[in-house]
């Protein structure tokens, strides 16, 4: 399977190069692309928001997975409403590695969606919603209530997707990521170490508990991450395997995160349509490793 990868330098794209090729059963041939390069990792340097790069770097791919996104929106903290530089190149990349998939064919794109598509039902509930006894289930079926203009892009990248297969019979999946660490972050006590390593706030602090609490409900291992990611690829290629030429695409979204005995975001759609079995337990920390 011949694979691009957008924003490949990010969180989540070495989450990928790390872990990716041993989660798939298919043969893997990746292209790593992203506009800086990086010291440790093979790199195909190019600007997603540049068509023509994308175009060219799509050649004889089986699938793409987009994470390539300019980092000038404000975050996920941010509710302005206004139109930014940072909005519009977002939108630009996404169009981009969708029609460029559509035009050269592929089976399948998976788009790094977020927990940021949903996030107002987190901002309004919290910090009770990371109790293990706050009762609130949010499935692929909920009505959108992004949380800032990432969330809103995000949205934007998942009704994108929708047209790509409805229109262009591309296979497309959306992955509403919950958190993902860089390594030495990844485990569910890994903000509240951050925090702590930044002065923030002080280990045993009412900060760093509020810290743990989420992310015991939203951290996804980077080991996860690959997993998911993988059985979307997998399923995009069976359902282009088992399509007539003239059939529209299948899309889906899925909740990405570890297992978890207190999230409200949904597993179960995920673990019925792609196979998706976490490897990682969140809750079954106890603390952060030594």
């Amino acid at each position: 399977m011949n694979v691009l990868v957008t924003g490949a330098n990010g969180t989540v794209g070495t989450a990928l190069r790390d872990h990716l090729e041993s989660e798939l059963d298919a043969n893997f041939e990746p292209t790593w692309i992203d506009i800086e390069p990086h010291q440790e990792y093979e790199t195909t340097m190019g600007d997603v928001t540049d068509y023509a790069t994308v175009r060219e770097a799509m050649v004889g791919q089986d699938a793409v997975v987009h994470l390539g996104m300019p980092d000038f929106l404000g975050g996920p903290g941010s509710r302005s409403l206004a139109w930014s530089e940072g909005f519009a190149a977002s939108c630009q990349a996404i169009g981009n590695v969708l029609e460029a998939a559509a035009n050269e064919g592929l089976e399948t794109a998976v788009y790094a969606s977020s927990n940021h598509a949903v996030g107002m039902y987190e901002v309004q509930n919290a910090p009770e919603i990371y109790g293990s006894d706050f009762d609130l289930d949010i499935d692929h079926t909920a009505p959108l209530r992004p949380d800032s203009r990432y969330g809103v892009v995000k949205v934007f990248g998942e009704a994108m997707g929708q047209l790509a297969a409805d229109a262009h019979g591309v296979n497309g999946y959306a992955i509403r990521i919950g958190s993902v660490r860089d390594p030495e972050y990844d485990h569910p006590y890994g903000d509240a170490e951050r925090g702590v390593d930044r002065g923030e706030f002080e280990r045993e602090s009412e900060a760093y508990e509020e810290q743990v609490a989420r992310q015991k409900c939203m951290w996804q291992s980077r080991r996860d991450l690959a997993r998911e990611v993988a059985r979307c690829l997998e399923r995009g290629a069976e359902v282009a395997r088992a399509a007539a030429d003239d059939e529209r695409g299948e899309f889906d979204v899925f909740y990405g995160r570890s297992a978890s005995d207190r999230s409200w975001l949904d597993l179960d759609h995920a673990r019925e349509v792609i196979g998706y079995d976490p490897a990682d337990d969140a809750t079954a920390w106890q603390g952060p490793p030594e």
